[in-house]
């Protein structure tokens, strides 16, 4: 089928203009002169055969068609641009691009990524830390690993683990404090929430049949990280995920007050689009968390 399409400097100089507002600011954005836009708005009308904009003296108006044109115009352009880096971050050598859950990337990829790289030196993992869900279609990352239930339908998804709270805090915390031996003596102490969790530790009491009616002190902060830091500077009790928490445990920087634990709802996946095929690099990744995770729980069993 032939498409009967507009030269594309002319859409560009169109949409730019539309956006902009202004002849001259699109002009500065194009690095062109006012003069051109002009000529390039005026053919893509004459193309058209409608009038795009109202022209006044130092600004210009979208008319009714312009406003319907550049809407659509806009999402063209939109695509155009993420196609071309898309095609771009894929030629370049050996790139994943993989948004992580923070508290993921930082306590378990990051100190295993020289494994990666020794296993696979042409590969370059390109890391970002993010909580919320990725646009696939929109953006430029490949794969993603998500802290969730695992039902994302849009998606394709791969368990890697489920996650194990425990409660942890520093070793100078409980230091000539009363002991805790039971799950209802923690509401005598400073338990430490993280923001997007709010009921955190309400659920995982809940799940022992404790009710703290008063606690004792609150503390909250906007990610598992910072939560944990402020546990190991013995400010208060924080929940954290057993595995997570692993190193910080064995080298005494943190300490389990109460040997509870309780396996959460949500756990970790790798998630990418569906039916994208992976290229080499991406499923060599994918290959590789699985076959750690696997091996960390074989090793636990």
């Amino acid at each position: 089928m032939s498409r009967r399409l507009p030269p594309l400097r002319s859409v560009t100089a169109f949409e730019a203009a539309a956006r902009r507002g202004s002849f001259n600011r699109a002009a500065e954005e194009l690095f062109v002169t006012p003069s051109a836009i002009s000529h390039q708005v005026k053919g893509l009308e004459e193309f058209l055969g409608v009038n795009l904009f109202r022209r006044a003296r130092r600004q210009v108006e979208l008319t009714i068609a312009g406003e319907r044109y550049l809407e659509s115009v806009s999402h063209a352009l939109d695509e155009i641009d993420l196609a071309t880096r898309r095609l771009l971050t894929f030629s370049s050598s050996g790139a994943v691009n993989i948004s992580v859950a923070p508290a993921f990337l930082t306590r378990w990829l990051v100190p295993k990524v020289r494994e990666f790289q020794d296993l696979h030196p042409d590969i370059e993992l390109r890391l970002s830390p993010n909580s919320g869900p990725i646009d696939f279609s929109w953006s430029d990352i490949d794969m993603a690993i998500y802290f969730g239930d695992g039902n994302w339908p849009d998606l394709e998804v791969h368990f890697l683990r489920e996650v194990v709270l425990v409660p942890v805090c520093g070793p100078g915390f409980i230091e000539g404090r009363s002991a805790i031996s039971k799950p209802e003596d923690l509401c005598a102490y400073t338990l430490i929430d993280v923001s997007a969790r709010p009921a955190g530790w309400d659920e995982f009491l809940a799940g022992f049949g404790v009710s703290c009616r008063k606690r004792a002190h609150r503390l909250s902060f906007s990610s598992t990280s910072l939560a944990l830091g402020a546990a190991m500077e013995n400010l208060g009790i924080a929940l954290a995920d057993r595995q997570l928490v692993a190193r910080e445990i064995l080298y005494g920087r943190l300490v389990t007050p109460l040997d509870i634990a309780m396996e959460n709802q949500r756990g970790y996946y790798l998630v990418h689009q569906k039916h994208r095929r992976l290229t080499d690099e991406m499923r060599a990744f994918l290959d590789w968390v699985v076959g750690e995770v696997a091996g960390e729980k074989a090793s636990a069993g």
